[in-house]
């Protein structure tokens, strides 16, 4: 069971829940179940191909899972995952 952080941005889309815990082996299951669980949430992780978007970030304890095996990263039972959208904006 992956235990899933959820940035405050979108804990609107998760009913203001901050942790949620999947049954899932790899990082892009645990995505596939939280947007199955929350529909509202999945254009917000996932474009129109079905792929990660670009602007999130998904780590797995302290590590970008671009350095891993990106969404084939393997989870297991005490495995923490972070989605961390991109935060843009303000003034040159």
């Amino acid at each position: 069971m992956a235990k899933l952080i959820i940035p405050t941005p979108l804990r609107k889309f998760t009913n203001d829940q901050a942790l949620i815990y999947t049954e899932s082996g790899s990082v892009l299951e645990a995505l596939n179940s939280l947007a199955a669980l929350f529909p509202e949430l999945k254009e917000h992780l996932f474009d129109d191909q079905g792929s990660l978007r670009k602007f999130i970030r998904i780590y797995v304890g302290d590590q970008d899972i671009r350095e891993l095996n990106n969404e084939k990263t393997a989870v297991g039972s005490t495995t923490v995952v972070s989605i961390i959208p991109a935060i843009a904006g303000g003034t040159e």
